[in-house]
């Protein structure tokens, strides 16, 4: 029989779906997808429930229906001073995974060249590729998590024609900084590339630091496209609701990507979501807030029963290192977890491409503090039986 598609043909499950498809079978805490195991606010989710009911129930435009994209321009202009047009402007997509493909669809062509910064989200680099892009690695590591400005600007080349930039950063829980920030924007002017912000967790940061988009950086307008979430924003994960800024340019071949592959997102999702984006800010800074105090429990946690944990400054993620476990395989130290221990978490090095550090661990955090309290409880009766 003739080959199929050789960049999907025997890739593996993604990481998040294998490790809890072992905590469903082993009866585990998940601590290793990133989903709270609460709902979202419940004004959001009885208006969805009382639009579902009321109607419509049809074909929405494909943008996006405009009280939802003219939320989104509102709440760029809120936490970022942006202009939007909503109607020239915003893109609402099925999540932000299609967000993402919608936007490497549009924009990269065969031959050309996209920075990927490692550790990244598992689904740029076969999308890049099923576009003919060719993905370009720059690496940064636990414990720092430092951006090397030499091995970035080695990065960037008459080929390059995007750099993707997840910040607040998963797994590394990284809020890049301005000058980090800035260096990344002058690359990109440097070198005429655009920027694919995954900016998914922009709610979530951490210690006083607010995320700062690059779309609002000098000369950046026109070449960023910026990704948002609302099932990271309003912990409504199921609901794969993503929305994406961009210039007209840029948002016109996204437009034309995502037409072809969900073409809408359901309408009563949609006006929840915009109901949401209009909270007052009380609900932004409790949510940074609760996150936050989750990341100091587990945390706290982890570093009584052994492990070095990393410095998080967003997200809903913790990254540790395996050492109390003994083991420097991060995949195979996670299947232990998982089978003995009654807790699951992610290997870091699943995040990377080829050679990889594999001594880091990620546990998620945004689950009820009995959750979190109970998984600390398994994990330091696990090691005290395995010392």
């Amino acid at each position: 029989m003739k080959p199929t598609n050789p960049i999907f043909t025997g890739m593996p499950t993604t990481i998040f779906e294998a490790m809890s498809a072992l905590a469903r079978e082993t009866g585990a805490i998940n601590l290793g997808q990133g989903f709270p195991d609460v709902d979202g606010p419940e004004e959001i989710r009885r208006k969805a429930a009382e639009v579902a009911v009321d109607g419509p129930n049809q074909y929405p435009s494909m943008m996006g229906i405009p009280e939802l994209r003219q939320a989104v321009a509102a709440a760029n202009r809120r936490f970022y001073g942006l202009d939007v047009d909503w109607q020239r402007e915003v893109l609402v997509t099925s999540g932000a995974t299609e967000a993402l493909a919608d936007a490497i669809f549009g924009l990269v062509a065969p031959g050309d060249e996209v920075i990927v910064i490692e550790p990244y989200y598992d689904s740029y680099v076969p999308i890049i590729r099923q576009a003919g892009g060719t993905p370009v690695f720059v690496r940064i590591t636990p414990p720092e998590w430092a951006l090397d400005a030499d091995r970035l600007a080695a990065a960037f080349g008459p080929k390059t024609k995007a750099i993707i930039l997840n910040d607040p950063m998963n797994p590394a829980g990284k809020v890049f900084s301005e000058a980090e920030l800035g260096l990344i924007a002058e690359l990109c002017l440097k070198h005429d590339a655009y920027v694919i912000a995954d900016e998914v967790y922009e709610h979530l940061t951490f210690d006083g630091l607010k995320h700062q988009t690059l779309m609002s950086f000098p000369g950046m307008r026109e070449r960023v496209v910026r990704i948002g979430s609302a099932g990271k924003t309003f912990s409504l994960t199921g609901w794969k609701i993503g929305y994406i800024t961009a210039a007209p340019n840029l948002l016109g071949p996204i437009a034309k990507a995502h037409q072809f592959i969900t073409f809408t997102t359901p309408p009563n999702l949609q006006a929840a979501v915009a109901l949401g984006l209009g909270m007052d800010d009380a609900y932004f800074t409790d949510l940074a807030a609760s996150q936050a105090a989750k990341r100091d429990r587990l945390s706290a946690g982890l570093a009584d029963a052994g492990f070095v944990v990393m410095p998080c400054q967003g997200t809903y993620f913790v990254t540790t290192d395996t050492g109390p476990l003994g083991i420097d395989d991060d995949a195979e130290a996670c299947r232990r977890l998982t089978r003995e221990a009654g807790v699951a978490a992610v290997p870091v090095s699943a995040f990377y491409a080829g050679d990889a550090p594999t001594r880091f661990i990620r546990f998620c955090f945004c689950k009820r503090d009995e959750v979190l309290d109970a998984a600390v409880e398994r994990l330091g009766r696990w090691l005290k039986r395995a010392a």
